[in-house]
């Protein structure tokens, strides 16, 4: 993880997982907890690469490419305005967050480590979203590069959100952690 402290008491956080860890719900959680800007980046997927999803096909490396550069992009923007913002992006790869950090050197990521049992037992009761299938989930499961020590905090969803959120805003500065109340 990286120490940098050009955040001026300000964060980029990417929340990262495997579908069904719970990014969007941790990443909205965080984010209110700090008073920052929560974005869901499958809302930046294109119509195509959502088609895609929905019909259980996975996205591949081509795919990805523009939603990550987007994303970046967006970290790039808060990190100009000074200003804190909360991420949530599967982030597979180490080459995607090495992608993403290129809009914040400093980018803060927090990893949702899950068994695929529990993984696969949270999408089963999901409704309403485009990623559909157990197949699809043992593709990202089968793609993921879990981030090291160095790189990421990494928390069990078996965890609370309350619990998830409340660890993870330890590992921050403590002029930020003193924020949090």
């Amino acid at each position: 993880m990286t120490t940098d402290s050009n955040h001026n008491g300000s964060y980029r956080i990417l929340v990262m997982g495997v579908s069904g860890s719970g990014k969007s719900h941790i990443g909205q959680q965080l984010a209110a907890s700090m008073e920052a800007t929560f974005i869901d980046g499958d809302d930046h997927h294109s119509p195509a690469n959502v088609a895609k999803m929905a019909s259980g096909t996975p996205l591949n490396d081509d795919d990805r490419r523009d939603w990550l550069a987007t994303l970046a992009g967006l970290f790039a923007e808060y990190k100009a305005r000074g200003e804190s913002v909360v991420i949530a992006c599967s982030g597979l790869k180490r080459r995607y967050r090495d992608r993403l950090r290129e809009g914040d050197s400093a980018l803060r990521i927090l990893y949702l480590e899950g068994t695929h049992g529990l993984l696969r037992e949270r999408l089963e009761t999901r409704a309403g979203h485009f990623f559909k299938g157990d197949s699809m989930l043992a593709s990202q499961l089968a793609d993921l590069e879990p981030p090291a020590a160095d790189e990421a905090v990494t928390l069990s969803i078996s965890l609370t959100p309350a619990v998830i959120v409340e660890r993870f805003s330890a590992t921050l500065v403590p002029e930020q952690r003193r924020s949090l109340g």
